[in-house]
This record gives C-alpha cells, structure tokens and sequence, in this order.
C-alpha cells in the first residue's frame, strides 16, 4: 500500500526534513501573487480582541460602500496600526513586490531541486495576474464564501501597486517571471504547456479578451530524466487521421493520384491524401491540455483538477516512487498519485487545509486507511 505523509509548518524549514534524492516528481501549484491572503497570520502582543483589519473602508460608510468592504479591507501586513500587535506570518503570495514573490519561490525549488532525483521533474501550475485586478472567492463581507475566512484580492491597494513597480491594469507576466528566474538558477526549462479552462471565471471586462488559460512548466534537474511519453499519449485529431503523407512518388500527398499498379491504389479516382488511413494509434500528447475546473466543497481555494495532475504522475514517475507536493493544499496531488501507486509527501502551511487533506485523501481512497500528519 503507497505510504501518505503532510508536514505542516513553513514549506522553507519542512522541506529540509526530506532525503536528497528520495523524490521521482513534484507537481505543485503555489499560492499566486497578490491574489488571497489565506489567513495564516498569528500576532503577538496588542489586543487580543482586534481584528487587526486595515483599508480604505474603517469609517462609517453607504451600504453601496460598505457592499465593497471585502475587496478594500486586509489584515495588517506588519504592526497592526490599531492595537501595535506584529503580525507572523511565513504565507507565500503577499510579497510587496513581483521580485519578493519570485525570490521566495526560486528558493523554495532550490530545496525542491535537492530532493529531486538526478532524473526527476518539477511541473508547475501558475497563473498571471492583473495589477489592480478585481477577483478572488470572497463574499461582499470580505468573507470567504467556503471557510469563513478573510482572504482578499490584494492586488488593487493603492499602495502594493506601488510598491510592485506595476500600472493598473497591467498583466504582470508572474509565470514567466518565475520560469526564467528557475532557468536562471539552474533548472531545465523544457515545456511551457497551456492549460485551456472550457469553462473560465467569468470577468466582467469589455477592452481585453476573458482569461481562459493559465501555465503548466516541465522543468528538470538534468538534461536526460525520467518521462514515459508513452504513458501520456492520447488520440489523434481527425484531422491528422485523413491526412495523406507529406510527399508521395514525388508529388505532394493530396495531389497524387495513385496508378492501378501502385500498392496504395484503391480508386483512381480519388486522391491519395483522402484515401490515407492513419495506422499509427495515438500519437505523442501536445502542449494544450484542454481540462475544465471542478468545484470542490472544501475551504480552500484554486483546486486543480485531477486531470491536470494526473498526466504529470504518469509521464514523471513509475509505481513505487514518491511524489511531492510542497503547497499541497486540498490534496489533489496526494489523492491522483495514491491511487496510481505512487507515494505521497507534502508540505502545508494550514493545518486546516492539511486536515481536508487528510480527509480527502481517504474519501478518495477507500482501501487507504492512514495518513500521517507530522506537526
């Protein structure tokens, strides 16, 4: 039976209990820049009764103002301007600056890299984000709509955008930046695969087209590792099936009438491109992987589907191996690479989110019975 293990607590000291080498792949999708603070602060000293909640709404407001709260309003970031109290908090995604997020995560894959081995892989799921940019799941409260927590779209204060070097209504370009601070460190940067959303979050904007897709990068440690293409292939598109050979007996494959003596005559009437019949079964999979989102009646938030994960585990890793997942969330990562024999580590920052790990984990699972969570 694969073995599962989550280890709670900063993914930059967690990381470090894990074995050089001990690690076949790791599929991760980090906390995005700017978007949520997924409340994990504690504070010391001050009042234990404030709410340490700063913004442009602290007054008494309209209710067409107040309706806004959620979207204006966060916790303090440092020293609580109410009550004094500091705020500790080691969440990845809040940094004041696009250089601060990527700083944090290239030293986060450095630890990634050493657990790694020698033919092992990193899949990364991220996704851009807009400067002063409105979304996140967050209710009119400022509440979260699963999970009762206050985690708020950040990047449309005031002054994080000026902080952050960035217009409003700039797209940051955060993935690429992370991928080229990883090549630029020392990881092979080998695919740039789109994740198409059939079904995107709906935006209310009129002057740019609807975000539908976000990135997934194949980066390695080496420049010869373990991919089982085979593993992954999938059918042909019917185009490619009634499409005749590029050339032909000298003349292009749509444009070659084949004779009566020819081995691939059927009817001289008809052209060869048409006549063709694919006999080559499923091909090598493209770098457009068209999967919708899933809902997931947990509090959490940014769940990928399994279908994204499991392409990964299957082309980066062979039954018995461990695959890791440092921000491992919901346990999506956990659950798709338990149920195809691999082994299972993570880190997370939550321990509420480790706990809807752990319970998914074993929903999903029926003949798996343990999970441990080291604290």
């Amino acid at each position: 039976m694969p073995a599962a293990k989550i280890l709670i607590g900063d993914v930059r000291t967690r990381l470090s209990e894990i074995p050089d080498g001990s690690v076949r792949t790791c599929i991760t999708s980090p906390p995005y820049f700017g978007l949520r603070d997924y409340g994990t602060a504690s504070w010391e000293g001050g009042d234990e009764t404030c709410d340490h909640m700063v913004g442009r709404f602290t007054t008494t407001v309209s209710e067409k103002q107040a309706s806004s709260r959620g979207s204006g309003t966060m916790q303090a970031k440092g020293t609580c301007p109410h009550c004094g109290a500091k705020r500790i908090d080691f969440q990845i995604g809040l940094e004041q600056t696009p250089e601060d997020y990527v700083n944090e995560l290239v030293e986060v894959f450095r630890e990634v890299r050493r657990v790694l081995s020698d033919d092992g892989t990193l899949w990364l799921n991220l996704g851009d984000s807009y400067a002063g940019g409105g979304g996140g799941n967050y209710n009119k409260t400022g509440v979260s709509q699963a999970g009762g927590q206050h985690i708020t779209n950040v990047r449309n204060r005031p002054e994080w955008l000026e902080n952050a070097g960035v217009k409003p209504k700039d797209l940051m370009g955060i993935p690429w930046r992370v991928a080229f601070a990883l090549q630029q460190d020392g990881w092979y940067l080998r695919s740039d695969i789109i994740w198409a959303k059939p079904n995107p979050m709906p935006e209310s904007v009129t002057d740019r087209p609807t975000k539908s897709h976000e990135y997934l990068f194949l980066l390695t440690k080496s420049p010869r590792y373990y991919y089982d293409h085979e593993a992954i292939k999938v059918p042909p598109a019917e185009s490619t099936k009634s499409r005749g050979p590029a050339s032909f007996g000298g003349q292009k494959g749509r444009d070659y009438k084949p004779e009566p003596t020819d081995p691939n005559y059927r009817n001289g009437n008809e052209q060869w491109g048409r006549t063709y019949e694919y006999k080559q079964g499923n091909v090598n999979r493209r770098d457009v992987w068209t999967i919708a989102t899933k809902p997931f009646r947990g509090a959490h938030f940014a769940v990928m589907p399994e279908a994204l994960v499991e392409p990964c585990i299957l082309a980066g890793s062979q039954e018995g191996d461990t695959v890791l997942d440092p921000f491992t969330g919901s346990g999506t990562v956990a659950v798709v690479a338990l149920r195809n024999g691999r082994n299972f580590v993570g880190s997370e920052l939550n321990p509420e989110y480790a706990n809807i790990a752990q319970h998914r984990i074993k929903d999903a699972n029926p003949l798996f019975n343990e999970v441990e969570v080291v604290k």
